[in-house]
């Protein structure tokens, strides 16, 4: 086979999982009109057309799933082939691609950015701040991160540090002119900051105590979609945000929020990394996960399954 009919494929391949000229040419560093090219030199010598496409779909037509079905393996082996030459390098090379939460770059990702790319310069590490719910193997990522109940069951979790826990915070000084809620029904005479999933779903506040549960519907003049603006709104005294245990931590230390209903705020399953389980891991992928290993994280425990605490 010629390297070019290589490439044809390949791009097919690319434009089929991806749904998307667009996002098939930015993973493949080259333009649409040329990803277009190779799609139709691709089709002109098998004499059938592989891909419908519309001015606003594209997707694989029989012939297209067919050969799909039967490229995904092999080209699954000459990453692996790849990989396992990858394993002679004296550094780990090539690039990672995560798909994660803005909070979770944030509090999880950030800090370890920097000591990985010193340890591990050949590895280029690309990550995307999304807080929808991403497909992440049809959007071509290697590895997703998200709180540990929004997991799919067919795939392989590392869990990324310890049990989260929301924190309901407000400024000192919109408590000077309002009275602290002591329980969460107290919650409707306040200005709440609401926050709205990139879904368009507006975010329920959860608390629970002795087995009681209660989701609110929390009203107030400030919605947004992002932890991190919600504390900073907060702060500023805009009114009562509900952020991440974690992420509020350093504004409680130093006074500029206060914190409210903390009984009534438990523990859930926090953040995990997590991979199809049916694929070879790529060796950047391992590498991070070693790497975060080493800080402690629980590694290669199956979606659904218990979790164990961290020490």
């Amino acid at each position: 086979m010629r390297p070019a009919d290589i490439s044809d494929l390949m791009t097919f391949a690319a434009v089929a999982e991806r749904r998307s000229f667009r996002r098939a040419a930015v993973d493949l560093g080259i333009t649409p009109s040329a990803i277009s090219h190779r799609i139709r030199t691709l089709e002109d010598r098998l004499g059938v057309r592989v891909l419908n496409r519309t001015t606003r779909s594209v997707a694989p037509t029989e012939a297209g799933h067919r050969l799909l079905e039967h490229l995904r393996p092999a080209f699954d082996g000459l990453e692996n082939a790849l990989d396992a030459v990858n394993n002679f390098r004296e550094q780990p090379a090539g690039t990672l691609r995560l798909n994660a939460p803005q909070v979770a770059v944030e509090v999880i990702l950030a800090p370890i950015m920097k000591p990985f790319l010193q340890t591990y310069p050949a590895i280029h590490l690309e990550i995307s701040a999304n807080d929808s719910l991403v497909d992440i193997v049809a959007e071509g990522y290697d590895a997703g991160i998200r709180f540990g109940e929004r997991l799919q069951r067919d795939m392989i979790a590392v869990k990324l540090g310890p049990q989260q826990r929301d924190a309901i915070v407000a400024s000192p000084d919109y408590f000077r002119r309002y009275p602290k809620p002591k329980v969460p029904a107290d919650l409707a005479a306040h200005a709440c900051i609401r926050y709205r999933f990139p879904s368009g779903t507006r975010y329920a506040w959860e608390f629970a105590k002795n087995a009681k549960k209660i989701e609110i519907d929390v009203n107030g003049p400030l919605t947004l979609d992002s932890q991190h603006n919600s504390l900073r709104a907060a702060s500023d005294g805009l009114g009562i945000a509900n952020v991440l245990e974690s992420l509020a931590q350093p504004l409680l230390a130093n006074g500029r929020v206060v914190r409210v209903l903390e009984d009534w705020c438990p523990t859930y399953p926090g953040l995990f990394l997590y991979y199809p389980s049916r694929r070879r891991i790529p060796v950047p992928l391992r590498t991070f996960i070693d790497f975060a290993t080493s800080r402690g994280v629980q590694y290669g425990t199956p979606a659904g399954a218990p979790q164990p605490e961290l020490s």
